[in-house]
């Protein structure tokens, strides 16, 4: 193919214009953004109280939250993008610094969740050994090895990103440029196999080994195993709904741009709008995060618990205090 017929299918491939799709994603990234900034913010005083008494979940939720507020403080980003209909007037430095932030609280959330996967697993089946490897250190250097790890990448590909994938300058889009380069549908490829497919092979493993031992304990009482069922069944709920259907149609993309590249154009034209909604289902984890685990961990409920009773009483000190000075003032001036 030559660099005219490649302009003119460039030109061609995808139009995406004035639509209600904008409207909506716009909403979602709103309702994201407010509901995950007000859970992460509430979460995070009792979150902190367990990390101090050096509890591994509890780091790991640290961790996590984390995570998600950087990527909750570039949500404006994304919402003036579709307010403005898909185009990005922020300048190309600013939509390069919003994907990083996107892609790497993705993958970030994904490992973080198999680690805490693992972590689940170990303490359920085996409980005694677990006990010398389940250490503060070990759990902060696991986080560590995650952030590093996912942001290298992330940042390699930034340097390296001639390729064009970010900021289309022709039309103000961010990441949506067609079709995509060679380079691309293979990192793609990469990342759903190794930032996907791989963490979901390894929480499946975890949790079908945590309900199998937990199904055939005699010694839990039915509010732990149920408390067990609903952390397993919540962690495959957040894959199911915010990551997978994104990851699936990421590669059904790269699969048809490599095996059918003369109806590429016209698949992603038909794919665009269930592609975005994707990308906006997955920034939903953020929200779900906070909520899943604070339900599902009994010291974290009760570090909730605590911190409300204790502005409940600060409040009424303050309101005590308060009517203690008024009619104290009121004496004075009678």
């Amino acid at each position: 193919m030559n660099k005219s017929s490649e302009e003119n299918l460039t030109a061609v491939c995808v139009k995406i214009g004035d639509s209600v799709i904008s409207d909506l994603l716009m909403s979602v990234y709103i309702l994201a953004f407010i509901l995950g900034l007000i859970f992460n913010i509430l979460t995070l005083g009792p979150i902190l109280q367990q990390v101090r008494r050096q509890n591994v979940l509890g780091i790991f939720l640290l961790s996590l939250s984390l995570s998600d507020m950087l990527f909750i403080f570039t949500m404006p980003l994304w919402i003036n993008y579709y307010h403005w209909n898909h185009q990005w007037k922020l300048g190309v430095m600013s939509c390069s610094v919003a994907g990083f932030f996107y892609y790497s609280n993705m993958y970030i959330s994904i490992y973080l969740l198999c680690c805490i996967s693992v972590d689940r697993c170990l303490v359920v089946t085996f409980p005694l050994r677990s006990k010398t490897h389940r250490t503060s250190c070990y759990a902060w250097a696991q986080c560590v090895g995650v952030y590093a790890t996912v942001t290298l990448l992330h940042v390699m590909v930034l340097f390296n990103d001639n390729l064009p994938d970010a900021h289309d300058g022709r039309d103000d889009r961010c990441y949506e440029t067609y079709p995509m380069e060679r380079p691309v549908a293979l990192f793609n490829l990469l990342r759903v196999g190794i930032g996907f497919l791989l963490p979901l092979l390894v929480l499946a493993i975890s949790y079908w080994r945590v309900l199998a031992t937990v199904g055939q304990s005699p010694g839990l009482n039915g509010q732990v195993k149920r408390k067990v069922r609903l952390l397993s069944f919540g962690v495959i709920g957040i894959f199911s709904v915010c990551f997978a259907p994104y990851h699936i149609l990421l590669l059904t993309r790269s699969l048809v741009f490599y095996t059918r590249p003369n109806d590429y154009c016209q698949f992603e034209q038909k794919m665009h709008f269930a592609f975005s909604c994707t990308l906006a289902l997955s920034s939903l984890n953020c929200v779900v995060d906070p909520v899943l685990y604070v339900l599902v961990s009994n010291g974290i409920r009760e570090d909730v618990k605590v911190c409300c009773q204790r502005r409940k009483r600060t409040q009424m000190t303050e309101c005590a205090v308060s009517k203690r000075n008024t009619a104290k003032l009121n004496h004075q001036i009678i």
